[in-house]
């Protein structure tokens, strides 16, 4: 008996001891199969991250050198003293949403393809702004600020150049006087050798890290509609409307029922994509409890002088619900999208505890909305404001 457990141990150890050798022998082989999986799945994580494939710029879809660089946005106004703003024509995006609750309405270029010859006029930040730029991974221009926007920026969240430090470096001032109808705050703007000299001086990262929109093709000619009208209600003289192209394929934008063109060039404004968002925008007053609501209270930023008395800024600023991460309660909504010549439906998302995330565009089935390779305009209305489309 005590052979016989001799024998079963001597086999036993031999089975250890040549798993022992199967085990060093093999580990190699499978930390370099761990690897090389790792790898793999990093690369497909990355390639899917990525919607634009090949040299064309991550917004448009167009084909270009700069297809690689940061999107650099710029503020520019509304007002009509401003019209006609300088630089759109040249735009990947436009980004145009009120200012003022039911009035004014300010705008957003953004630019990688071309940087324009002029970008202005330039004005003051919104906060709403700042996260949307940061979303397109941008470069955000301005000219000084709400105190909302500037008490953010000072956190450095997102590379930004304020003209009212760079002013006369970075940023200028067009000689107003002799412009018929322009005002001093109406003439500031950048150049496309500053928009450079900036990007190359101030140290920012020149790569963009922006994920892009998916694109598809046009739609080809026979396919398309004769005609078509879209009307963007905001209050006069902000009210927008396009008229649809079929041998161009784009939107002719008038503005304050006068057709709107670049000051630069003279050029019609004329979209291949328009989006329409519906978001809602009120005045930041001291009567609303943002405590209740679960976000930031932005009178914490305030001094006590401006809250009340011949300084206040109550109800001076207004909010826009498209997902900021301070103050909104609302990251997604209703919105609709022309291309082709016709009207889809859908909805938008912009992740409001990541003040970098995307705004992204669904259709109807939760898909990503695939764009026309070309200029994207996006309107954010406000609940009750008309939109209309008629087709023919």
């Amino acid at each position: 008996m005590e052979k016989k457990y001799k024998i079963i141990i001597a086999i036993v150890a031999m089975l250890v001891a040549g798993s022992v050798v199967y085990f060093f022998a093999t580990s190699d082989e499978r930390r370099i199969e761990t690897v090389e999986q790792t790898k793999r799945e990093a690369q497909k994580t990355e390639g899917e991250g990525k919607l634009i494939q090949g040299d064309v710029s991550p917004i448009s879809g167009i084909a270009c050198e700069n297809w690689k660089k940061r999107p650099i946005a710029v503020m520019q106004p509304a007002d009509m003293q401003a019209r006609p703003a300088a630089g759109f024509s040249d735009a990947d995006m436009v980004i145009e949403m009120p200012g003022f609750t039911a009035s004014v309405t300010r705008l957003m270029g953004v630019y990688i393809c071309n940087l324009p010859d002029a970008a202005g006029a330039i004005r003051s930040s919104r906060h709403d702004y700042i996260h949307l730029a940061k979303g397109l991974d941008a470069v955000f221009v301005h000219w000084g600020g709400s105190i909302f926007a500037l008490e953010k920026l000072k956190g450095n969240i997102i590379d930004h150049i304020d003209c009212m430090v760079y002013s006369e470096k970075y940023c200028f001032r067009w000689d107003w006087r002799n412009i018929a109808g322009m005002r001093m705050e109406d003439s500031g703007h950048v150049t496309r050798e500053s928009m450079v000299s900036m990007m190359d001086e101030m140290g920012f990262r020149k790569e963009s890290n922006f994920q892009g929109y998916p694109h598809q093709e046009e739609a080809p000619m026979d396919s398309r509609p004769e005609a078509g009208h879209l009307r963007v209600a905001f209050a006069k003289p902000y009210d927008v409307e396009y008229d649809y192209d079929k041998a161009t394929n784009a939107y002719l934008r008038t503005w304050g029922e006068k057709e709107d063109t670049d000051r630069n060039n003279g050029e019609r404004l004329a979209p291949k994509n328009v989006v329409v968002m519906i978001a809602k925008s009120e005045q930041i007053s001291l009567d609303i409890d943002y405590a209740a609501r679960g976000v930031e209270n932005p009178w914490d930023m305030v001094p006590e002088k401006k809250k009340t008395g011949s300084e206040t800024i109550n109800f001076r600023y207004n909010d826009v619900n498209v997902g900021d991460p301070w103050f909104d309660t609302a990251d997604s909504g209703e919105a609709f999208y022309y291309m082709n010549g016709k009207e889809y439906r859908g909805k938008w998302k912009k992740d409001k505890s990541d003040i970098a995330s995307k705004l992204y565009f669904y259709d109807t089935s939760g898909k990503e909305i695939k764009f026309v390779p070309g200029q994207i305009w996006v309107e954010i209305l406000e609940p009750g404001q008309a939109l209309k489309w008629e087709s023919q």
